[in-house]
């Protein structure tokens, strides 16, 4: 009677165990999604998902493409071994399957089309990644989801440290524009990006301007005449990165831009685009301060293989 008595409390003890382990989170659609444990077998379907696991000493067990890169290069090499199973927005949903995730982090507007083929093969997290608020949340969702809260409030107060500490020193006084394609008339990025954002944050005017409802959140930006941005006329010229020459750099107006004339337009790494991830966003803040004010914060430890240079007009 005693062992029974015994086995029967331990066998709720254990049923409490694994209560208290369930999770259920709410992602960026407001859709719950419920975890028997924390997630150790996730899949990154963004580059954010690989940064913040990389970041908390996890590795995914299948990432996306990283625009021209089968991994994310600003990572190193801690991923090179990780199945590729496509890209963010077209991925491989066999290869997928094959690696048995437990949770898959993705960017949403490239996946949540695909929502019941994904929640079929693990939980589904569809994450905004447009704003630095957004980065915030999905550091700390993602964190709840890994059973890693403690680290993942730790990233989020150290980089919001961070920016404050660039704020207070960064003068202002400065213009710049983010520009990406190699179409005749460049995109522009409004203040909402993370990107652009980071920017703000660093008292600089980005001549992008705002969106009209930036809680929408898309689009995310918009073409820009190059006479239009002639009148703008940024101190400098951010060119991310594009697979094509860059045609608006050809047109005549270019030469008289004062970021071109001064020597102050630099081709970015490709982290600058996709900067949600908690590695990617510091790179980026610390890498721009320095590019911005010189004189004030000194080039980061960045690899010179991922390091912005100055825009020579020659083409990849």
């Amino acid at each position: 009677m005693f062992r029974f008595a015994s086995a029967a409390l331990m066998g709720v003890g254990l049923l409490f165990s694994v209560l208290a382990q369930a999770l259920t989170l709410t992602d960026d659609r407001g859709e719950a999604l419920s975890l028997d444990a924390p997630a150790k077998r996730v899949a990154a379907v963004s580059n954010f998902g690989a940064d913040l696991l990389n970041s908390v000493g996890m590795t995914p067990v299948a990432v996306t493409r990283f625009g021209p890169f089968s991994h994310p290069d600003y990572l190193g090499d801690a991923l090179d071994d990780v199945p590729v199973i496509g890209t963010r927005a077209q991925v491989n949903l066999e290869l997928l399957s094959e690696v048995d995730p437990d949770l898959i982090l993705a960017i949403r507007r490239y996946t949540e089309k695909d929502v019941e083929r994904f929640s079929e093969i693990a939980p589904y997290m569809a994450l905004n990644l447009i704003t630095l608020d957004d980065s915030y949340r999905a550091v700390s969702l993602a964190g709840e989801a890994l059973g890693r809260t403690e680290q993942t409030e730790a990233l989020n107060a150290e980089f919001s440290s961070l920016l404050e500490d660039m704020q207070t020193r960064a003068p202002g006084g400065v213009s710049a524009a983010l520009l990406v394609t190699g179409a005749e008339a460049p995109f522009i990025y409004y203040d909402h990006f993370l990107t652009a954002e980071l920017l703000r944050r660093l008292n600089v005017t980005n001549v992008g301007g705002s969106l009209d409802a930036p809680e929408q959140g898309l689009p995310l930006g918009y073409r820009i005449r190059l006479e239009t941005l002639l009148e703008r006329d940024p101190d400098v010229i951010f060119l991310f990165d594009s697979n094509h020459e860059r045609a608006f750099t050809r047109n005549p107006i270019w030469p008289y831009l004062s970021a071109v004339k001064n020597g102050r337009v630099y081709e970015v790494g490709q982290h600058w685009k996709e900067a949600a991830g908690p590695k990617a966003r510091v790179m980026v803040a610390q890498e721009m301060a320095h590019l911005l004010y010189p004189d004030l914060f000194p080039m980061p430890d960045v690899p010179l293989s991922l390091r912005s240079h100055p825009y020579t007009g020659a083409e990849h």
